[in-house]
């Protein structure tokens, strides 16, 4: 039996449902076909169960401060078991609201995998067909494993949050995002942590503002150092251990978290059948308008190559349903200025390009601000560690290419600053702005 719809969006995580919905809301009939649960990554294995973490991570730190100024108590341990719960309570309330704005919107909602078979056609598991002109892929990523021996004793980002007991003692092979934040949280939490850097710490950041997070990191008794390639990891009756080249052997350790990575997914949907070309990586080939190399067909999210990151896949899946239904011919994700923030132990943040990158593109152009201080809150409590930020201008306007910061608070504050870059900031709109004190925002509008 085949089934015609105007679109088929195959994966139901942030980029599939943005670009449902939104094709739903300009009439499109639409089906929208995955079997694992409404959200995908970000909702389950990804930005919301990890930022609760963080919510209890800084909670934990707060006890902490508490004590320091003054209050009678002691920092308690998390109760994981209750916490678990209340984390599950929250990611399941935003399951049954996907399945209810679903239903409103007129999305055909099919509980399968599929694959494609043509430039208008997928296949269901049980064998049902569906066409439609237009198909978007947005089957998502999911985290890297190695082919190496004993591997499979340790855990991917994907397991974390099934963890019911904190780990006393962590090792995390990575330097990314994924590294960089649980490394963070689980030592905020109690766990004695160590990284293992195969490579650079956290590449695409603002290098001056990564080795000011690297020491505080470091201050905070989080240890990272280089490795050589890691051999294996072996079972042992202290825990796990890791065989590596050319250096002191890493553990014994009660948790190893594998943070090597992503891989689209891409290799069971029928790409070739239907002329769907990937690079190297796997991931699927796109333009600027999300367009694949076969018409009709279209990607979006972390199926392709563009920033990983939930805001960036929701905001291409919108896009392309408006050029596609929404009669806006030019609709398109714009790659510029898309701000991020890293949720490590304190926050890092950024919106544009980073010095080395600006000063790329605009050599001796270039003119950097920076600030360092003590937050308010750490230094009333005797702590002595300093956020850090900075701004990138070009030109004699000085207009601003580039806002970083890190240190508490940063999470939340630079949104207002990236639609202020939007709108052609310059060093001198921030000069005349007048400043909320005592804050650490202020610090952006201050600098000499």
């Amino acid at each position: 039996m085949t089934t015609t719809h105007d679109l088929i969006v195959l994966g139901a995580g942030s980029a599939g449902l943005a670009t449902a919905f939104r094709a739903a809301h300009h009439g499109a009939r639409v089906a929208l076909l995955d079997p694992g649960a409404l959200g995908g990554t970000c909702v389950h294995r990804g930005c919301v169960p990890k930022k609760a973490w963080w919510y209890a991570a800084q909670w934990a730190q707060v006890q902490q401060l508490a004590v320091d100024i003054g209050f009678a108590s002691r920092p308690g341990a998390l109760d994981w078991a209750h916490f678990g719960d209340l984390r599950r309570r929250y990611i399941d309330g935003i399951d049954q609201r996907y399945v209810q704005r679903l239903q409103q919107a007129g999305v055909q909602l099919l509980r399968q995998a599929a694959s494609l078979r043509g430039d208008d056609t997928v296949e269901l598991e049980d064998g049902s067909r569906l066409t439609a002109p237009r198909i978007v892929i947005a089957t998502g990523g999911r985290p890297r494993r190695l082919a190496l021996p004993g591997f499979e004793l340790g855990l991917v980002s994907d397991d974390m949050f099934a963890l019911r007991t904190l780990p006393p003692r962590v090792l995390v092979v990575g330097g990314g995002y994924v590294a960089a934040e649980f490394a963070g949280l689980l030592h905020a939490l109690g766990s004695k942590v160590e990284v293992l850097l195969r490579g650079a710490l956290l590449e695409g950041f603002d290098a001056e503002l990564v080795q000011a997070l690297r020491g505080q990191m470091n201050a905070a008794g989080i240890h990272l150092r280089q490795v050589d390639a890691i051999q294996a990891v072996h079972k042992t009756s202290d825990g796990i251990s890791l065989e590596v080249a050319g250096s002191a052997q890493p553990g014994p350790c009660d948790l190893l978290l594998w943070a090597v990575g992503r891989v689209p997914n891409t290799d069971a949907i029928g790409l070739d059948a239907a002329g769907v070309e990937t690079d190297q990586a796997g991931h699927v080939r796109v333009d600027a308008w999300q367009n694949t190399s076969q018409p009709g067909i279209h990607a979006v999210g972390d199926v392709t190559d563009q920033k990983p990151l939930t805001p960036v896949a929701v905001a291409a899946g919108r896009y392309l349903a408006d050029r596609l239904f929404g009669g806006k011919p030019e609709a398109r994700l714009d790659p510029q200025n898309i701000p991020t923030v890293l949720f490590t132990e304190p926050p890092l943040g950024m919106v544009g390009l980073t010095e080395a990158q600006a000063r790329q593109q605009y050599g001796d152009a270039v003119k950097v601000h920076t600030s360092q201080f003590t937050p308010m809150q750490w230094a009333l409590a005797g702590h002595l560690g300093q956020s850090m930020m900075k701004l990138v201008c070009v030109g004699d306007a000085e207009r601003v290419v580039g806002i970083h910061a890190l240190g508490p608070g940063v999470d939340e504050m630079l949104q207002g600053f990236a639609v202020a870059m939007n709108c052609g900031l310059h060093k001198a709109d921030l000069d005349a702005t007048v400043a909320i004190h005592p804050t650490s925002a202020e610090e952006l509008v201050l600098m000499g």
